[in-house]
């Protein structure tokens, strides 16, 4: 969402006469965009601006200007910190406001202008956007914007508000935009994607599964991906997409946070460990190549050796072709960070290098498997070395094969030759059968 919105970004700025800069020391403004899941994220941001105020400071000496901006939801949580301890900062704006980018840099510019916006409007920030520029073969698209989970480890209600889900009208144009651009790959992005309950021509609801439907007829899109989901919200029109639309790829990034119910309810996740197995086996039914993806959180406060314990028998269960697994770590103002008995830094370390193991031994055994498989590849990007084009498999592997320049941007069959831990090596397969699904 962060990469959608500095995208975006740039779009508004355009008009402006603002172009992406090579490199800081280049700019004319500098705008941090946040995020603030991970522990210490304001300190970074204060690191950051620490470096930036010399600049600007080198930059007054030689009587230019340098504008600095901070967005996102560091900047939603703690804007009028930031200007108290950095006041040399020109804008501080929330993940709802940057469409008014333009008149912050107006009001910046002016001498003593510092500008503060935090506020969620009552209009969405998507009705006042230009339409998005194309920047390759793959592009996001946001769909639906916060979340009324609650998790009690989360800040992003906190941050990004409720929730809120686009029109499908400007959902369908937007993607149709893109693909007449050249993107033949969207990502459709949400807080919690699967939770979209968007407005029809017709006045009525759409779910997700429908509006993939839907973008799947478009001319010119070949692939849709979404992510991230709640397996709350995770219906039975969605899972019957899963199986019914070939561009819809084989891969969902579905967390599940832990394995233990008792530890899950502690979360206020909606949902127990066993409903998570059927979910993922009414999926593999849907379809039988899907893989699936997942988060982790070990060190919730609580959490005991069979909560733990569950956990690791959950990742065994289902297998997943790719994890993100974290300590727990407290985030002010959430209901965890008040909880009791929060677990030992060292008994959090030995529970993480657990659960990296087993899901890194999970990833090895898929990345393995799919040598001799045949798949579609998006080739988006050169290589590292001379020749060599990369891209991602419908399992968001990366790619990477020796092939024409001409073919960057294109979808190509390729056969899997080799598999890394983090990469799988292949070549052209000119003679593998169409319509042959992906690796299982």
């Amino acid at each position: 969402m962060n990469v959608y919105d500095s995208a975006r970004m740039a779009d508004v700025l355009a008009p402006l006469g603002y172009t992406p800069a090579a490199a800081v020391e280049d700019a004319d403004m500098v705008i941090l965009n946040t995020c603030h899941v991970r522990e210490h994220a304001a300190e970074k941001v204060f690191s950051e601006l620490g470096r930036l105020r010399l600049l600007k400071q080198a930059r007054a000496e030689r009587g230019s200007g340098l504008i600095i901006a901070v967005a996102g939801c560091v900047a939603q949580a703690e804007g009028e910190e930031i200007l108290a301890r950095a006041p040399f900062v020109d804008i501080v704006m929330g993940p709802q406001t940057y469409h008014r980018l333009p008149e912050m840099v107006a009001k910046a510019s002016r001498a003593g202008g510092r500008v503060l916006d935090t506020d969620f409007p009552a209009e969405p920030k998507f009705d006042h956007l230009p339409a998005p520029t194309a920047r390759g073969p793959s592009a996001f698209l946001s769909v639906q914007e916060g979340c009324d989970k609650f998790c009690t480890f989360c800040v992003v209600p906190y941050t990004r508000g409720a929730e809120y889900s686009r029109p499908v009208a400007a959902i369908v144009d937007e993607a149709r935009s893109l693909a007449e651009r050249g993107v033949r790959e969207i990502t459709l992005l949400g807080q919690n994607v699967n939770g979209y309950h968007g407005e029809s021509s017709d006045g009525r609801g759409w779910g997700l599964g429908r509006l993939i439907r839907a973008l799947a007829e478009l001319p010119g899109i070949e692939r849709i991906r979404y992510t991230t989901s709640h397996p709350r919200d995770l219906d039975d029109e969605l899972i019957a997409a899963h199986g019914a639309v070939d561009k819809l790829m084989p891969f969902l990034h579905l967390p599940v946070q832990s394995g233990s119910d008792r530890i899950l309810a502690a979360m206020n996740r909606q949902h127990t460990a066993d409903e998570y197995r059927r979910l993922a086996d009414r999926l593999r039914a849907a379809r039988p190549d899907l893989a699936l993806s997942s988060d982790f959180i070990v060190g919730f406060p609580g959490e005991s050796e069979d909560d733990f314990d569950a956990t690791l028998r959950l990742i065994r269960d289902i297998g997943f072709a790719q994890a993100y697994s974290f300590k727990y770590s407290p985030r002010p103002g959430t209901p965890a960070a008040a909880m009791g008995q929060q677990v030992a830094e060292a008994v959090k370390e030995r529970r993480l290098a657990a659960v990296h193991e087993t899901l890194g031994r999970q990833a090895q055994a898929f990345n393995g498997d799919c040598v001799g498989r045949r798949f579609d590849v998006l080739l988006d990007r050169p290589g590292r070395h001379e020749g060599q084009l990369l891209g991602r498999s419908p399992y968001m592997q990366a790619v990477y094969a020796t092939l024409p320049e001409s073919m960057l941007n294109t979808v190509q069959r390729l056969r899997v030759v080799e598999a890394h831990a983090n990469s799988l090596g292949a070549v052209l397969d000119s003679e593998a059968a169409t319509g042959e699904r992906a690796c299982a």
